[in-house]
């Protein structure tokens, strides 16, 4: 992927970020909703098995083998990262 705007990482909420942990943590299958590369909205149910860095960028790896990068997430089990900057605006 190279480095345009429309492809440049955006980190996410730090409480957003501790949700998509504690389902990893959890081990709890949860319906993803993102944004995928094509530009299309894609739905999913997965079990998320890992959130990591890699390559200046956050991502979710699921049971699928799958990878996701978290600003390309748009709902998980009905939370939006919209959500948390709202009420927690200076995180």
């Amino acid at each position: 992927m190279n480095n345009t705007p429309e492809n440049t990482y955006r980190s996410v909420n730090c409480e957003f970020h501790d949700v998509l942990e504690a389902l990893a943590t959890r081990r709890q299958r949860c319906v993803l909703v993102y944004l995928a590369e094509d530009g299309s909205t894609q739905t999913c149910e997965a079990l998320i098995t890992d959130v990591y860095a890699k390559a200046g960028a956050d991502y979710l790896r699921l049971d699928n083998a799958s990878e996701l990068r978290l600003d390309r997430l748009l709902q998980v089990d009905g939370e939006r990262p919209e959500q948390f900057e709202l009420r927690f605006p200076n995180r």
